[in-house]
């Protein structure tokens, strides 16, 4: 099975990844993972990364397709993978295509997690972390023993920035902005698949697998 999972931030993105993997037992690709190891290691990729990065600017397309197609060249990914957070716009897209034609491994399908911006906000400016130990917790779903205090280590409890209602309204323009467009991309040449985002995790992997038969 060779997957996309794709869906706004606060979708469960993440979480539905590791579940999907398992169940098809293939590997879960990130691309902050593989930023993370190629930075790392000190490749050479993660050294043009890096000066992009030392400069206060975003790495370019190039280099994350490269590093992409890179990891696409792995052996465990012969019996499929599920890529995370690539492509996030079209042109990525449309080289992610190229670098799958080029190895002989089309994609199976494009998997959308679908839920409104009112819920991700909720679920997201509620969200809060601990300074001691980093486990989250919510105001409205996941309450503290005492407000303010964490459950884990009696640390106290902070919104993160990026959690803050009018960061987490711009995060979400951004991904209308750049990465919806590739839902049509995937939706036009019968890739996509979407289903409801909103439930109980297993739930929603339930719906996952159903959706992608």
């Amino acid at each position: 099975m060779r997957l996309i999972l794709v869906g706004p931030p606060g979708a469960g993105k993440g979480t539905q990844a590791s579940h999907l993997a398992a169940h098809y037992k293939i590997p879960h690709i990130s691309t902050g993972d593989i930023f993370r190891a190629n930075l790392k290691n000190g490749t050479e990729l993660g050294k043009k990364a890096q000066s992009f990065m030392d400069r206060g600017e975003l790495v370019p397309d190039s280099v994350t397709n490269e590093m992409v197609k890179d990891r696409l060249g792995n052996n465990d990914v012969a019996g499929g993978f599920l890529l995370d957070g690539f492509p996030r716009n079209t042109n990525q897209a449309q080289v992610l295509a190229q670098i799958l034609i080029e190895k002989k491994m089309p994609l199976d399908a494009v998997l959308e997690l679908k839920i409104d911006n009112a819920e991700i906000i909720k679920r997201l400016s509620g969200r809060r972390t601990c300074q001691g130990c980093g486990v989250s917790s919510h105001v409205e779903f996941e309450k503290p023993k005492v407000a303010g205090v964490c459950d884990k280590c009696q640390g106290q409890l902070y919104q993160r920035e990026d959690d803050k209602e009018e960061v987490v309204a711009r995060r979400l323009e951004i991904y209308a902005q750049q990465t919806e467009p590739i839902i049509s991309f995937y939706n036009s040449i019968g890739l996509l698949k979407n289903i409801s985002a909103l439930g109980e995790v297993a739930e929603i992997t339930k719906r996952a697998i159903a959706a992608l038969g």
